[in-house]
């Protein structure tokens, strides 16, 4: 549990600041730059995390009419989310080095280590799903940033139904043998840029 919040966290408070930084105000308004999960539960995302093993997080509230280039500015909020938990595997990976050359073996170390390396997983899974360009994750944000103005807008009125076809992929699993093998191949990579 402490894993998955850490990770979902983090990957929301980017988006948030990603948004502030590009002259989006809303995120902090709503006290959403803040590492308290309180502010970032959905209490319906934590109960089907519990439930079906599948969930999310509160989304972080932007307001595109911020942003100078509001196309753009949604695309680089959008990817600080999966960034920042790519990031955040790395410094975890790191700090599981650290703690399997350095630490004097212990049970309390080895549970330490565990935990490191199991959220590592969680966040670069996180990170790699949330790239699916498939409304409401981020990837999505991210292609559709890539089209023209009518066939953005286009996409955006049609968003809200990306979620049940969301729900399809994951409820069938398809595409889980790919996003396994995704996370294992950024796992291994990221464990050699560390050295671990």
């Amino acid at each position: 549990i402490v894993a998955v919040l850490l990770c979902l966290v983090v990957h929301e408070v980017c988006h948030g600041l990603a948004a502030y930084w590009l002259g989006d105000p809303t995120a902090k308004q709503s006290h959403r730059l803040s590492l308290n999960p309180i502010h970032h539960l959905d209490p319906f995302g934590l109960l089907m995390m519990v439930v079906v093993g599948f969930g999310w997080a509160k989304p972080v509230p932007v307001d595109p009419r911020y942003f100078r280039r509001p196309k753009q500015g949604m695309a680089l909020t959008a990817l600080a989310g999966p960034v920042s938990n790519f990031l955040l595997a790395l410094v975890l990976l790191f700090a599981g080095r650290l703690v399997y050359d350095y630490a004097p073996y212990s049970a309390a170390n080895q549970r330490l280590l565990t935990f490191l390396l199991t959220t590592a997983i969680l966040s670069l899974g996180l990170g790699l799903f949330n790239l699916i360009p498939i409304p409401p994750l981020d990837g999505s944000k991210v292609l559709f940033s890539l089209l023209p103005d009518r066939a953005y807008n286009t996409m955006l009125r049609y968003e809200r139904y990306g979620m049940l076809l969301l729900w399809a992929v994951v409820l069938l699993g398809v595409g889980d043998r790919w996003m396994s093998a995704a996370i294992q191949w950024t796992y291994e990579l990221f464990c050699r840029v560390v050295g671990f």
